[in-house]
Order: C-alpha cells, then structure tokens, then sequence
C-alpha cells in the first residue's frame, strides 16, 4: 500500500447535498466524455444519475432534453438507461423523471 494513501472509511467523501447547482453548472454534464464503447447520451445520463440529488436530475433532465439528447439511448444489448435505473431499488424517484421526459424500457 502506497504510504499515505487513504483507506476505508478515511476515503469516503463527505456527500454534500445542500450545495447550489446552477444551469451552467449542470451543463457541464453535457460535455462529459463518455468511456470507449459506451454511447455518449448513455454516458452522460449515467453520471448525472450518480452524481444528483433527485431534484437536480429533474432540473438536469430538463436541459438534456432541450440540447437533443437521446432520453432512450441504449448500450449494445439493447438495453436502455431506464432499465438500469429501474433495477435499483431506491431509484423510483429517478425513473419517474425519466419516464415523465418520454423514456422507455426495452421491453416496452
């Protein structure tokens, strides 16, 4: 283990929820690169899911429709960002969003 290198606990960022997001901030998701393989919009909802509050998805979801982002991009299995948010259970919030913006599974 590299010397003062955190572990466990030590490492676990502190989630801050009551911070301020603008809409320039929240733009900056737009712009996310997406990992070799992944689709860009699939990319960009996946960070966005991971790094919001509820309320700041909903506010996100928003300017990702009115920039032309696919709400229903899939990966290669066909598989759709609503069908990875709707695996989790505590998620029920995010794909109400989702599903208020048109997004759709898969098996629909």
């Amino acid at each position: 283990m590299k010397e003062g290198k955190k572990s466990g606990v030590e490492r676990t960022q502190i989630a801050t929820r009551d911070e301020e997001w603008s809409d320039e901030r929240l733009k900056t998701f737009l712009k996310q690169q997406p990992p070799d393989g992944m689709p860009a919009d699939y990319s960009i909802l996946l960070k966005a899911y991971r790094g919001m509050t509820v309320e700041l998805f909903a506010r996100f979801i928003s300017l990702y429709i009115e920039a032309g982002k696919d709400i229903n991009v899939a990966l290669e299995n066909g598989s759709t960002f609503l069908d990875l948010v709707s695996q989790h259970r505590k998620s029920t919030q995010y794909a109400n969003i989702l599903e208020s913006a048109g997004a759709v599974r898969s098996s629909d």
